[in-house]
């Protein structure tokens, strides 16, 4: 049965669901901007009785507390989770991170390797946001700030968090209603993360500092972070593999789940073996 509980972290409180087992190594799961800890919901069933399922939702979104700053930085979310780890008593657990919890996810690994078996990146990355686009979202999220997403910024947003191919699909059509519906009622203490997010810095060179096994996921259709984005962190990550995903864009779990879980828990059960060994 899932746990779920809202956890007091540093100078604020998480929302957490977590299936419990507490014999089974966990899987940490950071989310994407824009989402929740909802979108790695079918993760669970496949995982049930491999591996514990931790799944928190970052400061100032879904479920957390609201954010008290003007912007959640990138550096505060990974202080954020480091402390949920000690506070819940996790052994080492492996990452799986989608779009900014690859960008958490990186700082984690690089400021506290001990506490990470792997990770696991869909949709990530490790740079800034590139200048030339840069004024345009900053541009989007002062325009929606007091309203919120609706109408051409809804689809708009919706475009950049899954791809073409996706969007087309009859059979995933009641996916995005559901995430265009949350997306649509985000309200304004998000604002704060996405700022964050938007104003990241490069983490590049945190990359040789990761020593866990790794695995990242490229999607041919993600405008957000672009494929060769992807093969940057596989390039800085010592022994990390790619794996292409055509058809898919920004969140690749919920746009292929059947793809990517499966591949997924492959590679973590890889690593507890090999730790066995």
């Amino acid at each position: 049965m899932t746990i779920r509980q809202g956890i007091p972290i540093r100078d604020t409180v998480l929302w957490v669901e977590d299936t419990g087992e507490t014999d089974l190594t966990p899987i940490l799961c950071l989310h994407s901007l824009f989402l929740d800890g909802r979108m790695f919901d079918d993760l669970v069933p496949a995982a049930a009785g491999r591996f514990r399922v931790v799944r928190p939702d970052f400061r100032g979104q879904g479920s957390s507390a609201p954010a008290t700053q003007a912007t959640v930085s990138m550096e505060c979310c990974a202080a954020d989770m480091i402390a949920l780890v000690e506070a819940m008593r996790l052994p080492p657990v492996h990452l799986a991170a989608a779009s900014m919890g690859g960008d958490v996810a990186v700082r984690m690994l690089a400021q506290r390797p001990e506490l990470f078996r792997s990770v696991v990146m869909m949709g990530s990355s490790v740079r800034s946001e590139p200048p030339e686009q840069m004024a345009n979202f900053r541009g989007l999220l002062d325009r929606t700030r007091e309203d919120g997403f609706a109408g051409d910024d809804l689809e708009m947003m919706m475009a950049i968090m899954f791809g073409a191919t996706t969007r087309a699909k009859v059979e995933a059509q009641a996916m995005l209603a559901h995430w265009r519906m949350r997306i649509g009622l985000l309200p304004r203490s998000a604002w704060p993360a996405m700022y964050g997010v938007l104003e990241r810095t490069d983490a590049a060179g945190l990359l040789p500092s990761v020593t866990v096994p790794a695995l990242v996921f490229a999607s041919e259709d993600d405008i957000a972070r672009p494929i060769e984005w992807s093969r940057e962190v596989v390039e800085g990550i010592r022994g990390a593999r790619l794996v292409p995903l055509r058809g898919v864009g920004h969140s690749p779990i919920l746009e292929a789940p059947s793809v990517v879980i499966p591949e997924m828990l492959a590679f973590m059960a890889a690593v507890e073996q090999e730790k066995q060994a």
